[in-house]
């Protein structure tokens, strides 16, 4: 008898003779045969395990969108298999990296983890990706999700403006490799433009979505008296190390420097003040990533940018 036809009657993949069925099974029953599924979803590249690629794990940020992302993962019956990037190399191929097409079904990659050479590698490969807090190159229709931060930083800063009358506002930014940056930046000039306050880029500093980073930035610019009157963290990291320079210096906000910031994390209505900021909702992020993924390894179809609503919050360091 056959190895293909003792295969077939064990995976069920096409019919055999009732002689040879009971042939087989008496055989699998003298040896206590039992088959292997792991054995057969690796020999299928079926390993119901998604991937995870992070540039960190640290933080109220990554700690809900990893939380969601193994939780649907989970219910859907996947594990999560998470690899972090702290350093910023970029995979080489797939099989450079420890997870990929070797070991998972999918992979979600967070902001800058995979350069846009790897994305392509990827998708040329029919290696199912979906990404969170960035887009893909225009060239191939792969899937993102990530929160609406144009106009979310446009109307924060607006709100700065129009309502407490700032017009000195420092922009912490975030890191210049990420999309999310890079819009909430953009957003910024344009409410200025939109109130006619000349952009001055004394006024802009790296915050690096790290508290001692904007802590440094701050310190700066207070030290080189470059006057402001409200500060704009690209993200609740930036605002709380703005927060710490300015109590250094016996700055009061929001009576003498209004703050705002960008995530809404646990921590920001407990801070002093309470922080006003626009809350981005990772956690659904996070689990609108995993749908997408499963439907991509179903092979269905999908959107390719799917945009989840940002908030603001008023609290009290903004003035209100």
């Amino acid at each position: 008898m056959s190895i293909a036809t003792v295969s077939r009657y064990i995976n069920k993949t096409a019919p055999v003779s009732k002689d040879v069925a009971e042939s087989i099974q008496a055989s699998m029953d003298e040896l206590d045969f039992i088959p292997n599924s792991a054995a057969r979803k690796l020999a299928k590249n079926e390993y119901n395990t998604i991937g995870l690629l992070l540039s960190d794990v640290k933080g109220d940020f990554f700690s809900v969108l990893v939380s969601e992302i193994e939780k649907d993962a989970r219910e859907a019956g996947f594990d999560l298999l998470i690899s972090i990037n702290r350093d910023g190399n970029k995979m080489n191929g797939a099989n450079s990296f420890p997870i990929g097409p070797q070991n998972t079904d999918g992979m979600i990659i967070f902001a800058d983890c995979a350069s846009d050479n790897d994305l392509k590698y990827f998708y040329f490969n029919r290696y199912p990706v979906v990404l969170i807090c960035r887009t893909a190159p225009p060239e191939i229709n792969m899937p993102s999700v990530g929160v609406e931060n144009f106009n979310a930083s446009l109307n924060i800063v607006r709100h700065l403006i129009e309502i407490h009358n700032r017009r000195k506002i420092v922009f912490l930014r975030g890191l210049a490799t990420h999309e999310d940056s890079l819009t909430r930046e953009l957003g910024y000039k344009s409410a200025l433009s939109e109130k006619n306050i000349s952009y001055n880029p004394a006024l802009v500093a790296d915050g690096n979505f790290e508290r001692e980073c904007a802590y440094q930035s701050i310190k700066k610019i207070i030290n080189k008296k470059i006057s402001f009157d409200a500060v704009f963290a690209s993200d609740d990291e930036a605002a709380i190390g703005a927060m710490a320079a300015l109590a250094d210096e016996c700055i009061v906000i929001p009576g003498e420097v209004s703050l705002v910031s960008f995530d809404d994390q646990p921590i920001a209505p407990f801070l002093n003040p309470p922080l006003t900021t626009v809350r981005a909702p990772f956690g659904q992020v996070g689990g609108k990533a995993v749908e997408i993924l499963l439907k991509l390894i179903n092979h269905q179809s999908v959107d390719k940018i799917t945009v989840i609503p940002s908030e603001l919050i008023i609290r009290h360091s903004c003035g209100c």
